[in-house]
């Protein structure tokens, strides 16, 4: 069955990143857990501005007033996304780390190194590629057990939003892709592949740096970074729960619109809709859990 989402952008959201009593490590007072996700946020507003640049290379190739609407309904998404969470950056900036060392650099690789030296086509198909790891968010922290259960109900509704935007607008890059970059299998897999080990990649090295900041000696961070390594990928891991999806997108006639639909989707749409508030609406996706 296929599912397609209208995308629905949604601004002036507040999530209380500026209250003053968030947690330093506000998952649970777990600090591998907390920079992971901190780590991610980092690489999100400049992500984000790649993705809509790749997107909009392509957008004059395309006729479908359909998908030219989703475009421009995804450019406010993403932008959205980039404005919340450099809204979270700057808390991490409060605490005293030196985020600007760890952006400077990944805004030098995605801009100086991708985006000058590679293929348009090519940093669509990584668009796709990453879209399709963002969108199924939803299923990891969401659908299969209480995941960011200890995680504090702010910080885990900018998640939960996030993750449900994702899924909202998960095939627009992969049909610009297709319908505008002509982008064949072996490229599309390709990407994956180098898009997966070079987000992991940078990831750990991150929060290898946050949790230094933090105070960690060497060996508390590799006891840390083992553990998490198996919060994440052991055999009831986060990301292993998503190993279904992640092959998926290899298969040939693969397309976003065909994986089935998170629960959590109408569950959270239903509750932001009656009350505009995403921490309620991300609050009631544990009640359910």
């Amino acid at each position: 069955m296929s599912h397609h989402l209208n995308i629905t952008p949604r601004s002036e959201l507040d999530f209380k990143l500026d209250d003053q009593d968030l947690p330093r490590h506000w998952f649970g007072g777990d600090a591998f857990k907390t920079r992971y996700f901190d780590a991610m946020s980092l690489s999100f507003p400049d992500g984000e501005r790649f993705f809509m640049m790749a997107v909009r290379a392509y957008k004059h190739t395309i006729t479908d007033p359909a998908l030219l609407e989703d475009i421009k309904d995804f450019n406010r998404q993403e932008g959205q996304h980039g404005v919340i969470h450099t809204q979270f950056n700057e808390v991490l900036r409060r605490q005293g780390i030196d985020i600007d060392k760890v952006l400077r650099v990944q805004n030098f690789i995605q801009f100086n190194i991708y985006w000058k030296y590679f293929p348009k086509a090519y940093n669509l198909a990584a668009t796709a590629a990453l879209e399709h790891l963002t969108a199924t968010m939803v299923y990891s922290l969401f659908d299969h057990g209480p995941v960011m259960q200890d995680a504090d109900p702010r910080v885990r509704a900018m998640y939960a939003w996030h993750a449900i935007e994702e899924l909202e607008h998960k095939s627009v890059a992969f049909d610009v892709m297709q319908q505008g970059a002509r982008v064949g299998y072996i490229v599309r897999c390709l990407a994956m592949v180098q898009c997966t080990l070079h987000f992991s990649l940078q990831t750990f090295l991150v929060v290898n740096f946050l949790l230094k900041a933090d105070g960690f000696g060497f060996w508390q961070r590799a006891k840390m970074m083992a553990k998490g390594m198996a919060w994440l990928y052991g055999p009831k891991g986060v990301f292993t729960a998503l190993a279904g999806h992640f092959v998926s997108y290899f298969k040939p006639g693969f397309h976003p619109n065909k994986v089935d639909l998170s629960p959590s989707y109408e569950r959270w749409s239903a509750v932001f809709a009656r009350q505009g508030d995403p921490i309620a609406a991300s609050n009631a996706l544990y009640a359910v859990a």
